[in-house]
């Protein structure tokens, strides 16, 4: 693969090169295709590795708080969930899907704040996605400019309006299972400064058995020009979310289209609330000429209580730190040097508690005692320092790109209920733990020619173990032979435009090498204890192709048509992987990676017409994929296909947007998550299946629903 990589890269340079006039300059480009290219096209050539994005048009094809359908549509990026709206793991090339709950070894971030805390954990409930107007995803180990993120980095953006005036809008939606959501947001703005500020609700029955939610958000953003090379932002976040939660149920349930949800979970009303504060400052500022910084100062607490089959939790997890970017720009005749160095750091003090249920049928909240019970307090940092160097030779729009990150992660636990004498024979499960500074490179060579962009890169990341995996409980010590996962990632891919700007296209071609896998493990005669372990090595190739052409005319009936197709083709596989069961090895050398299907595409057509009306169609298919490491467990796959038919118009200083929404239309059994590797065959005490019965599954809505939703905006 890595030749081939190669080989391809080389041959597309010399004969790029060998047809560029070499009086040709770089020039910006007038884009007529898609919304979302030119913003594509500068962080495709920023991070030098593929990259793609979303505009706000784009993230409108669904109702937006419903992430897991917008981004699945992206061709290397898949999200789950275990609830309506809450629970979301990101898959990005086959990476990610470790976790029976959360994100870890994806970095995320919100306006350059991270969503990923100091122990490499994201949790995406709370955060209100119908506020976000433009994503952006790096697919693959880019642990160079970010710190630690293995499998990639999506970056979240609520970008400024600076349409001048005072606008008022109101969204508002409602359908499917007594769903009802709305925003309400007030814009300010001259050509010095935007404010924006909004409050959005949202609340569902939900598609399952006992399985609603409710949200509240209240967003402040904004942007003040302080100077012409002096800007400073800012964004604040309240949110409260409850997201119920069903449980797991078993395959045959789901392949008969039977969902009564997992009794285990519905007698306790199990659920997660969260209510958070997130605060970030940023300015961005040019300190000489060719010299320009931006920093950002973030603070976020999150105070979580959640009830599980198994367990009542309770976590306060304030987490604070800054971002800052220097950017030095030189010319030298014909080239062109930029440098870009910094650091992100992080601490984060949460204090978190878990009661352990007895499983009681009767009693369902009937915990084990206070012996059973944990109480820690922890401080957790995690530091990264970069530094990225760009040498283009601007006659031949060529670029050299070299740099280097030096990640640093460390974890202290005290035990509080480990102090003489509160309670007998308790063992003190307080540790340290410091992992040796990860160096993480990246190179690339970029070749510029007629709309069309060639790179080569070789990235690394990491994933540094979470405090929790960090210690054995059932030895009570630290696991000192565990080890941070690593990535290496040659990638050849291309960005281009054609027929006169009006097609674009990305087509990636990778290899990932990932290197002591973290697996959770069960300790034999232990009654269920657990540890993590490194296990082996996964190597992951791929093909990712994105195509989309926009068709303008003002004057005719049909004005604008907009198709596209994404495509994502896997071979990931084990090598050198092993875990042990039973007190035996069980080696899985060269069986497919679970979770992760060899085909994933998406097809969509979009209709706008002179008067106003639209249609935005979207077929999204998830191919099969094993859910165990032997490969004996094989979910089938599906495709679900989603349509908003509407009407948009101005009149006068109003704009209205008033539409009906499908999804599901085929009425298609599908799932939204499942349980993977060892943390299969779950199945939690008084469940309801028989014994021996699998719960690893949660379905999502297996016909079609419909939803009807009004935006207004006016403006003063």
């Amino acid at each position: 693969m890595k030749k081939y990589i190669c080989i391809a890269a080389l041959l597309s340079c010399m004969i790029a090169n060998a047809q560029q006039s070499p009086e040709n300059a770089i020039e910006e480009v007038a884009i007529y295709g898609r919304k979302k290219i030119k913003q594509e096209r500068a962080e495709f050539k920023r991070h030098a590795q593929s990259v793609e994005t979303l505009s706000e048009e784009e993230l409108n094809r669904n109702n937006p708080a419903a992430i897991d359908q917008t981004l699945s549509t992206m061709p290397g990026l898949q999200v789950d969930k275990r609830t309506n709206f809450g629970g979301q793991r990101l898959v990005v090339r086959g990476y990610g899907n470790d976790q029976k709950f959360n994100n870890w070894g994806v970095k995320v971030y919100w306006n350059n704040i991270p969503l990923t805390n100091a122990e490499g954990v994201t949790i995406l409930d709370d955060v209100d996605f119908a506020y976000v107007n433009n994503v952006e995803v790096i697919k693959g180990p880019a642990a160079t400019m970010y710190g630690g993120g293995a499998g990639g980095v999506v970056r979240f953006y609520t970008r400024p309006d600076f349409t001048k005036g005072i606008t008022v809008s109101e969204n508002t939606l409602i359908g499917a299972f007594k769903t009802f959501q709305s925003r309400t947001q007030l814009n300010v703005a001259d050509e010095n400064y935007s404010v924006n500020a909004a409050y959005g609700h949202l609340e569902t029955d939900g598609y399952r058995p006992s399985g609603g939610g409710l949200k509240n958000f209240f967003n402040v953003n904004g942007t003040v020009k302080l100077g012409k090379s002096d800007q400073l932002s800012f964004l604040g976040s309240q949110a409260y979310s409850y997201e119920h939660t069903s449980g797991q149920i078993s395959y045959d349930d789901y392949y008969a289209g039977i969902d009564n949800g997992n009794p285990a979970y519905i007698r306790k009303n199990s659920g997660t609330k969260i209510k958070s504060s997130r605060v970030g400052l940023s300015n961005f500022i040019d300190i000489l000429p060719n010299l320009r910084n931006y920093t950002t100062l973030f603070y976020y607490n999150g105070n979580t209580e959640s009830v599980s089959a198994g367990s009542y939790g309770v976590t306060s997890s304030p987490n604070v730190g800054l971002r800052s970017t220097f950017t030095l720009k030189n010319n030298f005749k014909d080239f062109e040097n930029k440098l870009d160095f910094g650091a992100e750091i992080q601490n984060s003090m949460s204090t978190t508690s878990s009661y352990r249920f007895t499983g009681s049928i009767t009693n369902p909240l009937e915990t084990t005692g206070i012996s059973g019970a944990t109480y820690f307090k922890f401080n957790n940092n995690q530091a990264t320092y970069f530094a990225i160097d760009y040498l283009t030779y601007k006659p031949w729009g060529l670029t050299f790109l070299a740099g280097v990150s030096a990640n640093k992660t460390n974890y202290d636990r005290k035990d509080l209920y480990a102090l003489p004498g509160l309670i007998a024979g308790k063992k003190d499960q307080s540790f340290g733990k410091q992992y040796e500074t990860a160096y993480t490179p990246h190179f690339a060579l970029q070749k510029e020619w007629q709309h069309q962009i060639f790179n080569l890169s070789y990235s690394e990341g990491y994933n540094a173990p979470t405090a929790s995996s960090s210690f054995i409980n059932y030895t009570n010590t630290a696991n000192d032979d565990l080890q941070p996962e690593r990535a290496k990632m040659f990638d050849f891919s291309v960005h281009g435009l054609l027929l006169d700007t009006k097609l674009d296209y990305q087509v990636s071609l990778f290899r990932i090498d990932y290197s002591n896998k973290l697996t959770q493990l069960t300790i034999p005669n232990s009654n269920n204890q657990t540890y993590w372990a490194n296990t082996g090595s996964q190597k992951n190739n791929g093909l990712e192709v994105n195509i989309g052409y926009q068709y303008k005319n003002d004057n005719s009936f049909i004005n604008r048509v907009v198709p596209f197709v994404n495509l994502s083709y896997y071979d990931a596989k084990y090598k050198d992987f092993k875990t042990r069961l039973l007190g035996a090895d069980q080696i899985y050398d060269y069986k497919t990676v679970v979770g992760v299907p060899r085909n994933k595409y998406a097809i969509g057509l979009d209709l706008y017409t002179k008067p106003g009306f639209y249609l935005v169609n979207t077929y999204n298919y998830l191919g099969n994929v094993y859910t165990d490491f032997a490969n004996t467990n094989l979910v089938k796959g599906f495709g679900l296909l989603n349509s908003k038919l509407g009407y948009k118009k101005s009149f006068g200083r109003l704009d209205l947007d008033a539409y009906v929404m499908g999804n599901n239309l085929t009425s298609q059994i599908n799932y939204t998550f499942l349980f993977l590797g060892n943390s299969i065959n779950d199945a939690d005490a008084g469940n309801g299946y028989p014994k021996g019965v699998a719960t690893d599954l949660n379905p999502g809505p297996s016909k079609a629903y419909f939803f009807y939703g009004l935006n207004l905006k006016y403006r003063l």
